[in-house]
């Protein structure tokens, strides 16, 4: 990890030490993903069954899991994982039931009523990765708002094998139907529909970098999808003073380092002898890791910044607007008023970042590369969409009349000014 020295830097040298590592590929990703966008729009399930047998090895024409095969399946899950799966599931479930939300009613004037209501998205669309991880954690964070949120249909898709466990975590989310394709196929299919997978209005779930890139073709595109964020290699920032614990602060970085080669982590700490021992501290626990050789890769283009004081960490931590933030200092939750940008927050000691990706109850999709300026966790809200409703009498029409004639008259809008004026001359004339 490179060590810096924030106040030596210049304004642009700043910005350079906060910028993302640039996701690189000799592939052409944007024109391989319109290619496989384009013909499943059009040819639908023969292309389809076509890539999967190409990309995924899957050549039998079966995409679709029957109930016997979920049963089969989930029926080879460990009793002991699937009591984690429950016991994760049940604060999962108790953190997103409170984020329900009851319609506002609002008497702007007499005679005005104004409301807000939200009603569940009909279909959703989850994409749970495969590879050498599988993602059960995902499965959890993706199925369990959207059944509290009353979405009608809930289908999954993810790459062939796919493990029991994710099978086992959506039957038990509610998940009514589980589909064996994975990358920029799967995205395209329950964006525009096939013969065997029907469309959905919305799709959840991180990916690879063709997944990413199918997620943002297809929100594009009024007759695909909308997405539930932009996403980004995963990534965390720690701030940290001189007390807290080396092996702890160590052993964070890593846990988002392992992710992958394009992830990154970045320490923020007063104490430059402190940054040292975290350094130590990582070089021994690196050692034991099985993926190691992913960490170290995502350890070379990761960061140690040494501020003057804890205050300028956060105004630093708020520039670069990590997915995870983790507070290891001394009256951590004191910070809260001064962090801005982030898209979950860790505090003190005794909150790793690992419990918030499985079991403590927040959501563990959030936005990653600078998005959480702008972006939110994935919460009960994503799986819902609002309207307005206003009704009003015939007194508190005429005593807003005068204010919607005159900004009308401003605009020059005759049309919108009429509807008011022709009702007006009704209550008048049936005086």
């Amino acid at each position: 990890m490179r060590t810096v020295i924030w106040k030596e830097l210049s304004e642009a040298e700043q910005q350079e030490v906060l910028t993302r590592p640039a996701v690189s590929s000799k592939l052409d990703i944007v024109g391989i993903v319109t290619d496989i966008v384009t013909r499943i729009k059009k040819e639908k399930d023969q292309a389809l069954l076509e890539f999967t047998a190409k990309l995924d090895h899957v050549a039998d024409g079966k995409i679709r899991l029957t109930e016997e095969e979920i049963a089969e399946k989930s029926a080879q899950v460990p009793q002991e994982l699937k009591d984690a799966i429950i016991h994760a599931r049940a604060n999962i479930s108790a953190f997103h039931e409170q984020q329900k939300t009851e319609p506002v009613v609002v008497h702007t004037q007499p005679g005005i009523t104004c409301e807000l209501h939200t009603h569940a998205i009909d279909n959703v669309g989850l994409y749970v990765p495969g590879g050498s991880a599988p993602l059960v954690s995902t499965v959890l964070m993706l199925a369990i708002p959207a059944r509290i949120a009353g979405c009608k249909r809930v289908i999954m898709c993810s790459p062939p094998p796919i493990a029991n466990e994710i099978v086992y975590a959506a039957k038990l989310c509610g998940v009514d139907e589980i589909y064996t394709i994975g990358g920029a196929q799967a995205i395209a299919a329950m964006a525009y529909g096939t013969e065997t997978v029907g469309k959905v209005d919305k799709i959840f779930g991180p990916g690879n970098a063709f997944v990413t890139e199918a997620k943002k073709q297809v929100s594009k595109d009024n007759q695909g999808a909308s997405i539930d964020m932009p996403a980004g290699p995963s990534e965390v920032l720690v701030i940290a003073d001189s007390k807290a614990n080396p092996a702890f602060v160590a052993s964070d970085l890593l846990s988002q380092a392992e992710h992958g080669p394009d992830s990154q982590v970045i320490l923020v700490t007063e104490n430059l002898e402190f940054s040292r021992k975290v350094e130590a501290e990582i070089e021994k626990q690196l050692a034991v890791l099985p993926r190691k050789d992913i960490a170290a890769k995502a350890l070379a283009s990761s960061r140690i910044i040494i501020c003057d004081d804890i205050s300028e960490g956060c105004r630093i931590s708020n520039e670069y607007a990590p997915e995870h933030l983790i507070l290891q200092v001394e009256n951590a939750r004191g910070l809260l008023p001064q962090l801005r940008n982030a898209g979950s927050i860790f505090i003190g000691a005794w909150t790793p970042e690992s419990v918030g990706d499985y079991a403590s109850g927040t959501n563990h999709t959030l936005p990653t590369y600078g998005y959480a300026k702008t972006y939110s966790s994935l919460g009960l809200a994503d799986y819902m969409r609002r309207y307005t409703v206003q009704e009003l009498n015939q007194d508190a029409l005429k005593a807003l009349s005068g204010t919607v004639i005159a900004m009308t008259d401003a605009e020059g809008l005759m049309a919108h000014q009429r509807a008011v004026t022709i009702r007006i001359s009704q209550m008048t004339e049936g005086k």
